[in-house]
């Protein structure tokens, strides 16, 4: 079931044939597969990208043995490289209009809060394209790094908020630093429970939050209090664990997209997915300082 939601519906690469296996028919001869072992996206000897007559990738390569696969520039595999660069990009354009928000719009909020609401759009809209689009995610960079920028620059001339800001960009990459080490070595490892387990958090932290925003706009004052004092902290810092592990299940989409030769233009897919996790943990480790600098 694709969720409506883009943080979770970007969750692997295909959108034919589902999460990095999803839909994989069982081996002939083979055992009863589990329950979930058809939707599993960590099953054990499933390829998603193997040369079968379920997989997008692998046309005219179904009776190649004992050689490698020819690519054609077409059907070139991503690369950890082109992960790399593109995230690179991506992130790049993040930090650009991040400046540019910071320098002019500190004083426009609703313009900035404008473009941050046509950025989430965007980001919906890419997550339900078949394909990724460059532009898109590249347009939504820009967006949210204005949204971004200036919702900084707002929080910084706070009083007791000076710095809090680049707090939040040294927390940020330190979770991210953190979480790559317990991934490479296994610390956290992304299974099929691990995934299920995340999601449903997720989904529950977003509905909490909706339900505190109803209560702010149409109750005044702080809503239930996710958002100040005791109960804020701990909101907070579940948010930013929950992005952390949002993180791990990224490392894991690019790790099996490498492997298993998906497309190179799938290693846009693992940059916008990368680039909205930062984006989730810099916004909650913001929020959470202040809560903290506030007190």
């Amino acid at each position: 079931m694709r969720s409506s939601n883009p943080v979770f519906s970007r969750r692997g690469f295909s959108r034919d044939t589902g999460y990095a296996g999803f839909n994989a028919p069982p081996q002939a001869g083979g055992p009863a597969a589990p329950p979930y072992a058809g939707a599993n996206p960590y099953a054990q000897g499933g390829n998603p990208y193997a040369a079968d007559a379920t997989n997008p990738y692998a046309q005219g390569q179904q009776h190649v043995t004992h050689a490698p696969p020819q690519y054609t520039p077409q059907t070139r595999p991503m690369t950890m490289d082109d992960v790399v660069a593109r995230t690179a990009m991506t992130l790049g354009t993040v930090v650009a209009g991040a400046t540019v928000g910071w320098i002019f719009l500190t004083g426009s909020l609703g313009f900035a809060f404008g473009a941050g609401l046509v950025a989430t759009v965007l980001a919906v809209v890419q997550s339900f394209k078949r394909k990724p689009s460059p532009a898109l995610i590249l347009s939504y960079a820009a967006l949210e790094g204005l949204f971004l920028g200036a919702l900084s620059g707002f929080i910084n001339d706070l009083p007791k908020m000076n710095g809090a800001p680049m707090q939040a960009v040294l927390g940020t990459l330190a979770v991210f630093v953190a979480m790559l080490v317990a991934y490479k070595t296994r610390i956290v490892r992304v299974t099929a429970r691990f995934t299920r387990f995340v999601l449903i958090a997720a989904m529950g932290f977003f509905l909490l939050s909706a339900v505190n925003l109803l209560f702010m706009v149409f109750g005044g004052g702080d809503g239930l209090g996710f958002r100040s004092g005791g109960l804020g902290i701990l909101f907070g810092i579940v948010g930013v664990v929950l992005g952390a592990l949002f993180l791990a299940m990224d490392f894991k989409q690019v790790e099996d997209g490498v492997t298993y030769g998906a497309p190179r233009e799938e290693s846009w897919l693992a940059a916008f997915g990368l680039t909205m996790t930062l984006v989730w943990i810099y916004v909650e480790m913001l929020r959470l300082i202040s809560i903290l600098r506030g007190d």
